[in-house]
């Protein structure tokens, strides 16, 4: 198997980026592991779920963080679970930590969101962990597109834990909108739910449509990831995608939902 392009950034100030998207189980497997995994698949931006939300959890995310070369961007405890770390070639114009309405009985629900610069690309991203529950979790599907339409940028990504299966309800209301980055362009192994007996794709990073998918998938193949690791690290295997974004207009355009 081909291994994904590395990052860059093109003449035309177009960039090739590396995108994770990741469910740490709030860090508590093997954190070197992570880290070690992580650090193999050279991101550019990380979309995290599960981030540690109680005692010290700024601080464990920053040693996360830390030891991948990265740094924190937003969310975390703030945003309910999901976070965004990113490396040094993105320059931050703003963040947003958004928190959805709580339905009693189910837990609290977030997007970690930036508006991030990478070369000539202005780009906007979002991290989440979908509902358990049906329902709620096909209402956060359309909260979710809404937010990427609002965020006034041409190009945008999200990924998470999206509880949800391709031929799920959710899933295909925003694989509907937004490209299924492993659909366009499969890379890679398929299932990210359980490292135990990976049988089933609940995790998935999407794209809107001006966003070329080079590839996208659990890097098993990745130079640098071991199975051992991937089983150690959490409950969920990765997806990493490649991709290339073109280079911002300049006006203040946005992607919009379709079916808003």
């Amino acid at each position: 198997m081909a291994p994904l392009p590395n990052s860059r950034t093109e003449p035309d100030g177009s960039a090739v980026i590396r995108v994770l998207s990741y469910n740490i189980r709030s860090m508590r497997d093997d954190t070197a592991a992570l880290a070690r995994v992580i650090k193999a698949c050279a991101p550019d931006l990380v979309l995290i779920q599960e981030a540690p939300l109680f005692f010290r959890w700024r601080k464990k995310l920053a040693r996360l963080a830390s030891a991948s070369d990265l740094v924190v961007l937003s969310g975390g405890g703030t945003a309910a679970g999901p976070a965004l770390l990113c490396s040094l070639r993105a320059t931050v114009e703003r963040t947003e930590d958004v928190l959805l309405p709580l339905t009693p009985g189910q837990h609290r629900r977030g997007f970690a969101t930036a508006v991030v610069r990478i070369g000539g690309v202005r780009l906007g991203v979002l991290s989440c962990h979908l509902s358990l529950h049906q329902d709620e979790r096909y209402e956060q599907a359309g909260m979710l597109l809404d937010r990427l339409a609002g965020m006034g940028v041409d190009h945008v990504i999200a990924g998470g834990d999206l509880n949800d299966r391709p031929d799920g309800r959710t899933f295909g209301r925003l694989a509907k909108e937004l490209q299924d980055c492993w659909a366009t362009a499969p890379w890679g192994d398929e299932n990210t739910w359980t490292p135990g007996n990976p049988f089933q794709r609940i995790d998935a990073i999407f794209a809107t449509p001006g966003i070329e998918v080079l590839g996208c998938g659990v890097p098993s193949a990745q130079p640098g990831v071991t199975e051992t690791d991937l089983r150690a690290a959490t409950d969920h295997f990765p997806v990493l995608a490649a991709l290339r974004i073109p280079a911002s207009s300049g006006n203040q355009t946005s992607w919009t939902n379709r079916t808003s």
